[in-house]
């Protein structure tokens, strides 16, 4: 499936429970969010694999400063 990055955008902000939507942007730093956790990385693994059919590695999310970063990450995938 192909997504834009508006659609993966709002997909990564599904990810976290308590963070407000309006705070989710491309250049949005989401390691750095208080609710960041191993397992928020590991929700937005799956998600990955399940909505784009993409695999994603821990050192790809490391790797990744924004939310941007990562879709153009999985772009190139």
């Amino acid at each position: 499936m192909i997504m834009t990055l508006e659609e993966f955008v709002i997909k990564i902000a599904g990810e976290f429970d308590e963070t407000p939507i309006e705070e989710f942007t491309p250049d949005t730093e989401f390691k750095a969010l208080d609710e960041w956790s191993s397992l928020s990385g590991l929700s937005i693994i799956s998600m990955v694999d399940e909505e784009l059919d993409k695999q994603v590695t821990g050192a790809d999310l490391r790797s990744a400063v924004t939310i941007g970063d990562l879709y153009d990450l999985i772009q190139q995938k």
